[in-house]
């Protein structure tokens, strides 16, 4: 047990961490509002500051805020009947429009805190705003670390917030779990919020930084916990088995002074071996019992990076066959892009510029840097230097973070180092 104020506080925050998401998912279901919610949650944590540090973190941590958070509630109401009534109508309605937890759901009522997964990332709310309230609500983040993870300012992420809790509370939105028959409509849904957060912290779309560590391992955490919410379901196991399997590289991606290490050229002896056994575990869970989802595929691909030696000895038409697989699952240029690039490595540079020529068509890609990168990287290896400079160029225009866009300095320089082109043109 942690004793005085600096380690008191720590401590505090450690708990805080753990207990924030399923205290907030408890209140919300009590009382139906997440406004209120979060003020006396906010509350509670403040009561736990000053009285935690002093006597020590309580047995029962969860217990101590909840009932401290309850009783904040509790008088709140009491001073203002207007409040209470509405909150009143609230439950007559969501006592309408069902139980807030199905039976039978993985054999037993799940976590609160899968109530708040599902309004989070509610359809009825747009793509930034879902991303914006699951940190906010289920990682527990202030709303100015909300804010700095996207380097917006606070006030405009305060704004986006409240936006979404307006839009909840406007358009009714139940705090509830879908029923067994909505759940594959809107699971969906809920990973791709936590994989968009993932996303963000493995490749930072602006800033200084390579890599956002903290947004990572928050999507890792979140992930883990609807795993254990829904144990059931594959498409769980196979987002935690891609996001571990790819974390597992993060100390390799980048060199010493900040800078972009790229997958042929990382040590593999720093990647994290009991997490690429864990994903390769999940990726069999999320493949068997059944036809595979997309981040089962994804996952399925991670693991063939993760098992070999080199890029040269990749099965690359293994990874080839799951992307044939992906792109029907869910055709996308994004998945066509990363298909030609395994096809270049499979069948060489030549057949996979054809088929990333093929995209040039597509909305989506045209401020997609990867793709740019994509054909530069062929185009250079098929001695066609001054295309590939061009494609550099074009790539460097749509980089975001620093150390990408040194990358494509550093590769932009080489090309136009390399003299005339090898084929003449």
């Amino acid at each position: 047990m942690t004793h005085g104020s600096g380690g008191g506080t720590a401590s505090v925050e450690a708990v805080f961490r753990e207990e924030h998401g399923r205290l907030l998912a408890a209140l919300v279901r009590r009382f139906g509002d997440l406004d209120l919610a979060e003020e006396v949650a906010s509350e509670a944590i403040e009561a736990a500051l000053v009285h935690w540090p002093a006597g020590g973190v309580p047995p029962n941590p969860g217990a101590w805020l909840m009932t401290t958070a309850r009783r904040r509630a509790v008088d709140r109401l009491r001073r203002d009947r207007t409040y209470a009534a509405r909150l009143a109508v609230l439950q007559v309605e969501a006592d309408r429009a069902g139980p807030a937890a199905p039976a039978g759901l993985d054999g037993g009522l799940p976590d609160e805190r899968l109530q708040l997964f599902f309004t989070c990332a509610h359809p009825a709310l747009s793509a930034e705003d879902r991303v914006a309230l699951t940190l906010r609500c289920l990682a527990g983040l202030s709303t100015p670390e909300v804010a700095r993870a996207f380097l917006l300012p606070a006030a405009t992420m305060a704004k986006r917030i409240v936006r979404a809790k307006k839009k909840i509370r406007e358009a009714r939105i139940p705090f509830r779990v879908p029923g067994a028959d909505e759940l594959p409509g809107r699971l969906p849904g809920v990973l791709q919020v936590i994989y968009s957060i993932f996303t963000e912290g493995y490749a930072a779309s602006s800033g200084p930084h390579l890599q956002r560590l903290d947004l990572a391992e928050e999507a890792i955490r979140l992930a883990r916990i609807l795993r254990r919410l829904l144990p059931g379901e594959r498409e769980s196991a196979g987002l935690l088995g891609l996001m571990l399997l790819v974390h597992a590289r993060h100390e390799a991606r980048v060199g010493s002074g900040g800078e972009l290490v790229l997958l042929g050229d990382q040590d593999r002896g720093r990647w994290d071996r009991a997490m690429i056994e864990e994903g390769q575990d999940l990726v069999v869970a999320a493949l068997t019992g059944g036809p595979p989802g997309p981040y089962g595929v994804q996952a399925a691909v991670a693991a063939l990076h993760d098992e070999a030696d080199s890029v040269a000895t990749t099965d690359w038409p293994q990874i080839v066959a799951l992307y044939d697989v992906l792109l029907a699952l869910t055709p996308s240029p994004v998945v066509a892009l990363n298909r030609a690039v395994a096809v270049a490595m499979r069948d060489g540079p030549e057949a996979g510029l054809a088929l990333l020529d093929a995209l040039a068509g597509e909305p989506l890609l045209r401020g997609h840097h990867p793709y740019a990168a994509a054909r530069a990287e062929l185009l250079c290896r098929l001695g066609r230097h001054r295309a590939a400079a061009g494609a550099y160029r074009e790539a460097l225009a749509l980089a975001g973070s620093e150390p990408e866009r040194a990358h494509l300095r550093d590769r932009l320089h080489a090309c136009e180092a390399a003299g005339p082109d090898g084929d003449g043109s």
